[in-house]
């Protein structure tokens, strides 16, 4: 097999979204040297979105069926996945993912809630588990639960997981940012912090005794803190261009850290797969098919995807 492990690897989503439109115009537009790309997708998807301006390589994956702009198919999350697959089989030395739709990949019998679980179950051995981090410059979130309903976060949430996934993320700081010694602010699960268990007691319960033990292994974390009070003195900083306050807020479930990272860089925010062998980054977005085909899809989050990758 040809050796691309000091490529970046980009596979282009669903077809029938704006994964292919947003790929052409972000590699359009930073005019990469060839040598750096590998394109896994299909030559027909491709071409139905826009021309491409360099002789990047293709490695084609089929995909007989009609493009239907905005259409949830089966087909189309069959070759999401395929793209997935061929783009972990190469082994890059980065793999960049254009969205997918996790409705049409169940419908083609891919029982997965994201890609990045896909990424786990294809790249992941001796008992590596992926993480979720957004990032915009040095504003970071890693999520504790993914895409999981709200009713069920917290019975997800246990002391062993925190210890698991800051280890994780202390890891990541130190062999991939060689920051030695990050500092990570907790997010409560309960609004204020459970107010002396009067609106919750996970924080007592399950959070202090997993901090504790946090910091006896050398991990720089607060205490559990209210979410909604957390980000405000993070935010200004970042809108201001200062340095954060922390270098990760670790947040209890998806919308709690998405929503402030996503409000200030909606357009400059990465979603990234840590704690695998390969590094994966995305754009913070989905298929978007309501504007698939008009041309008017923004590429700006692909083109921050990619970026990270040459950094």
């Amino acid at each position: 097999m040809k050796n691309y492990s000091n490529k970046i690897a980009i596979t282009t989503g669903d077809p029938n979204g704006i994964g292919a439109e947003i790929t052409v115009k972000a590699l359009n537009m930073l005019n990469l040297p060839p040598r750096d790309i590998v394109i896994i997708s299909n030559s027909k998807v491709l071409n139905t979105y826009g021309s491409i301006q360099n002789n990047y390589e293709v490695i084609e994956v089929d995909y007989p069926s009609k493009i239907r702009y905005g259409e949830v198919s089966a087909e189309a999350g069959d070759f999401s996945y395929r793209l997935l697959e061929k783009a972990c089989e190469i082994k890059p030395k980065f793999i960049v993912t254009a969205p997918t739709s996790k409705e049409a990949m169940n419908l083609g019998g891919h029982k997965f809630s994201g890609q990045t679980e896909v990424l786990e179950k294809l790249l992941a051995h001796d008992g590596q588990k992926a993480e979720m981090l957004f990032v915009s410059k040095d504003f970071r979130v890693l999520l504790l639960t993914r895409h999981l309903p709200l009713k069920d976060v917290s019975k997800k949430i246990t002391k062993e997981l925190i210890i698991e996934k800051t280890e994780r993320l202390r890891s990541y700081f130190q062999n991939r940012l060689y920051i030695q010694k990050p500092s990570f602010a907790l997010c409560a699960l309960n609004p204020h912090a459970g107010e002396n268990r009067l609106i919750g007691d996970e924080e007592e319960k399950i959070m202090l005794p997993a901090i504790e033990a946090v910091r006896n292994r050398g991990i720089n974390i607060t205490n559990p803190l209210p979410a909604d009070t957390l980000f405000i003195n993070g935010v200004k900083k970042y809108l201001n261009g200062e340095k954060l306050p922390y270098d990760c807020y670790i947040a209890c479930y998806h919308d709690q850290g998405l929503i402030p990272i996503k409000s200030v860089a909606s357009e400059k925010t990465v979603n990234m797969t840590i704690g695998l062998d390969v590094i994966r980054t995305s754009p913070s977005h989905g298929t978007a098919f309501d504007i698939a085909g008009k041309n008017i899809a923004n590429p700006e989050s692909m083109i921050e995807a990619i970026k990270y990758c040459l950094y």
